[in-house]
């Protein structure tokens, strides 16, 4: 049986986490929902300098995996939900960098990992759908709000729309939408930029961006000062600053 999300890291410290139930559409059940788990509190633990979640065929998460869901009991299915919060969860609370690379539909579940990575590179083909409350259930209603905004969260909850990948590049859900045939240039040179900087200066960062917007502009600006004060403490900025008086000469 092969594993349901295949793991790679690159000698660059690119953890490329791959969806691998193509035969089930992604479909997030119990055993995709404990290795998505797993894999992200492994890139966590070897300290990886960039996440990448993408998915094997054409679809990137058909949402839960309803065939599974029918043989279950109420406990069952709430065991298993709070699995796949506990993956999103991991996701969102990386450390480092993180990108979803979207190239197909993205539903339900599928929008609940995509929108908690850091930021998601889709090509034209890739597109997201939050039926769940038409389907008699709950899901996708926090992440997606704050991203899109709650009233065309709820458009789509509410009515089923999708977005093609261009309205979510409106929306601010994808930030950057590149042809399929320039998808792995794109991806390589977004890797090789983020690889290349200072780890410790991307975990501040997004650690304040993260935090700030949880705070108010006073205690944001504390978060930043603070990572300021840690960063200076670290010295990797002055190597940094020395490389740049060299390019510069």
């Amino acid at each position: 049986m092969t594993d349901s999300v295949l793991w790679a890291l690159s000698a660059e410290g690119v953890a490329t986490l791959t969806l691998n139930r193509p035969e089930a559409r992604n479909a997030l059940n119990t055993g995709l929902a404990e290795a998505l788990l797993a894999a992200a509190r492994r890139a966590a633990a070897e300290a990886a300098k960039l996440v990448v979640i993408r998915a094997n065929g054409p679809v990137f998460c058909a949402g839960a995996d309803l065939k599974e869901r029918k043989g279950m009991t109420e406990d069952q299915v709430r065991a298993r939900r709070l699995k796949g919060f506990a993956a999103y969860d991991a996701i969102e609370r990386l450390p480092m960098p993180s990108i979803a690379v979207v190239e197909g539909p993205a539903i339900g579940s599928g929008v609940e990992i995509a929108a908690a990575c850091d930021f998601v590179v889709a090509t034209p083909q890739a597109s997201f759908r939050t039926p769940e409350a038409l389907w008699g259930t709950v899901g996708a209603t926090q992440r997606l709000s704050r991203v899109l905004g709650k009233r065309l969260a709820k458009d789509m909850m509410f009515t089923g729309r999708t977005l093609t990948a261009e309205e979510a590049r409106e929306g601010g859900l994808v930030a950057r939408l590149v042809a399929a045939e320039a998808l792995e240039a794109a991806l390589a040179e977004i890797a090789a930029t983020i690889a290349a900087a200072p780890p410790a200066a991307m975990r501040l960062a997004k650690r304040c961006v993260d935090e700030g917007l949880e705070r108010d502009p006073r205690g944001a600006l504390a978060t930043e000062l603070m990572a300021i004060e840690e960063s200076l403490a670290e010295g990797e900025w002055r190597k940094t600053m020395a490389g740049f008086g060299t390019r510069d000469a």
